[in-house]
């Protein structure tokens, strides 16, 4: 069984963070383990409040694991502030290399901030560097590159800007307008280059998306799939999530989708 660890938020309403990322995981067949940046209080309509977790027990918990249970594959996700950005990129280094996900967690979906202003820089310097693959959605890319991106062609020039700092890149695009497709785009220094492209699912269920995205993607490279193969899967997984999951009715606002389509079906 492959080990894989979240570095990341928790979601109380269970919809995102390392919520999120542990049921995907179960539902890939992994075993998963969380280093919890953050305690959110909220629900499928909005964060009520943000309780940060000291950077030192932080650093705590990543020595737990990798010195003794060990780690195949791991994704970052909410850090939510510098000191806890500085301190995942001290831990990091000290132990075997391991593949990462960096999912540059901003903003929830009913639009609160999850990473405070300050800290954009430190994640631009210290954990970009780090990764294997980033996977920002449009608003995130923009604010970690500083211009606006609302075309298929400037996501494509943002993934090579991206791939400067990072050997690999997902472009998410759900915040394109496009009606009809839903299309992401990814990158690599190797030169491979790929538009995945699934129709839109009319749901309101699309809570934690990004979550779910990028777990799936770290599971499948513990698994030892390659770049492109991995995000391929996760892709195709957290679509299957979403259509699974309009058959939902949780709360009334942005709910979650259906992580475990894959054991049911």
């Amino acid at each position: 069984m492959m080990l894989i660890l979240t570095i990341a938020g928790s979601d109380s309403g269970g919809g995102a963070g390392i919520q999120a990322d542990l049921k995907t995981f179960q539902a890939l067949g992994c075993y998963g383990m969380t280093a919890i940046t953050a305690l959110t209080a909220q629900n499928t309509v909005t964060v009520k409040s943000i309780y940060p977790v000291p950077a030192s027990f932080i650093e705590d918990q990543l020595s737990a694991i990798f010195e003794d249970i060990g780690v195949d594959a791991l994704k970052i996700g909410m850090l939510h502030s510098a000191p806890i950005i500085e301190a995942v990129a001290r831990c990091l280094p000290r132990y075997e290399a391991v593949p990462i996900v960096l999912d540059p967690v901003m903003v929830a979906k009913g639009g609160s901030a999850l990473l405070e202003p300050s800290a954009v820089q430190a994640l631009r310097e210290s954990l970009l560097p780090l990764a294997t693959v980033l996977t920002p959605n449009l608003p995130e890319a923009e604010i970690l590159l500083g211009r606006t991106i609302s075309s298929r062609a400037e996501m494509v020039r943002a993934a090579r800007d991206f791939l400067e700092q990072v050997p690999s890149v997902v472009i998410k695009g759900g915040h394109l307008d496009d009606n009809a497709i839903s299309p992401d785009f990814f990158a690599s220094r190797s030169g491979q280059q790929e538009w995945l492209e699934y129709p839109r699912v009319t749901t309101k269920n699309t809570h934690g998306t990004g979550c779910t995205y990028s777990a799936a993607i770290a599971a499948f490279l513990g698994k030892k799939k390659n770049i492109r193969d991995a995000v391929a899967e996760a892709r195709r997984f957290l679509q299957s999530a979403i259509v699974s999951g309009t058959q939902f009715n949780l709360g009334h606002g942005s709910g979650p989708v259906d992580h475990a389509v894959s054991i049911r079906s």
